[in-house]
């Protein structure tokens, strides 16, 4: 585990499971409170367990539909009696219940934290972003140097239009913790981005695509 940001009001620690390359998944706590919420989780749910007994667990916070971790959910649901947060696009499909149906524009709180919620559509259709403070948390929709791997050119031109109107609007100071690699900041991405747009493109263009090519 690594602490990436701690005030006297929350503390961020990012996750990993020794010898595993599993995404990325975060500890949010609200040291006012003790009120915490993971956003993913790893498919050991005693993982989960252990690095949470400390604090409230009171999110599980989905950024998307990692089929792995799926099966683990209802797990650490009955273990913990956490509400499973979630887009029902990416989700109602795998039956998978949700406690909490999230949309554009919904708020939660987390002891004194707000936590916006940014529909991001285009690595899958319910993608999600959460943004508590300064801090966003981006799953698979922005990673450093690109955005998230689309499967199709319209699943490209969706999250490009996901990152233009609802991430490049927020403060360039913000901090993105993506679902894969290290974190970076709104004013790289979307300067790096602005080059890449100013470029001829394939029209068949998806997968995973640089800003800048190497």
């Amino acid at each position: 585990m690594q602490v990436m940001a701690e005030d006297v009001n929350i503390r961020i620690v990012k996750m990993d499971v020794a010898g595993t390359t599993w995404p990325n998944w975060y500890l949010v706590t609200c040291l006012q409170t003790g009120e915490s919420a993971l956003i993913d989780f790893p498919v050991k749910t005693e993982v989960a367990l252990n690095q949470t007994k400390n604090t409230i667990l009171k999110y599980v916070l989905l950024t998307h539909n990692h089929n792995d971790y799926l099966p683990a959910l209802g797990k650490l649901k009955s273990k913990m009696g956490t509400s499973a947060c979630g887009h029902p696009d990416d989700f109602d499909k795998y039956l998978i219940p949700l406690d909490i149906r999230l949309k554009n524009g919904d708020m939660l709180t987390l002891g004194n934290l707000e936590i916006k919620v940014i529909h991001t559509p285009g690595h899958t259709n319910g993608s999600l972003c959460f943004l508590i403070g300064k801090y966003l948390f981006s799953g698979d929709t922005l990673l450093l140097g690109r955005p998230g791997y689309t499967a199709s050119p319209s699943d490209f031109e969706q999250i490009m239009k996901s990152l233009v109107e609802r991430v490049f609007i927020l403060p360039e100071e913000t901090v993105v913790y993506p679902g894969h690699g290290n974190s970076t900041l709104i004013s790289k991405e979307k300067n790096d981005s602005r080059l890449f747009l100013t470029q001829t493109h394939s029209a068949g263009l998806c997968g995973d695509v640089l800003w800048v090519k190497n």
